[in-house]
């Protein structure tokens, strides 16, 4: 299984390729690198991820890069943890309730 790496602090023009190319540049593979967007604008958000190929170490990739400066930035780099929807039971729902015509607001 691959490792994923959080990258934050990014400068908001990076673009994916960028941030494959800055952490191959540092000595490692990479498998995909993807920066954040936001929907509605597509301005890069200023984190991204990048799973590196399989056989490189995680350990090593963040303390290669964590702290590395890109486009005069200075990276944190980290471990990529589940994110908190992902980690949610898909079974679960949430119901919300309309109020009634009758329903008394305090």
């Amino acid at each position: 299984m691959a490792s994923k790496l959080y990258v934050g602090n990014l400068p908001h023009s990076t673009t994916d390729s960028a941030l494959n190319d800055f952490v191959i540049n540092a000595g490692f593979q990479v498998a995909s690198a993807v920066v954040i967007r936001d929907k509605l604008t597509g301005q890069a958000r200023g984190f991204g991820f990048v799973e590196l190929a399989e056989g490189e170490d995680l350990q090593r990739a963040v303390a290669g890069l964590n702290g590395q400066a890109l486009e005069g930035r200075t990276l944190t780099v980290n471990e990529a943890r589940p994110s908190a929807r992902a980690s949610r039971d898909p079974r679960a729902a949430v119901i919300a309730v309309a109020p009634t015509a009758d329903a008394t607001i305090r």
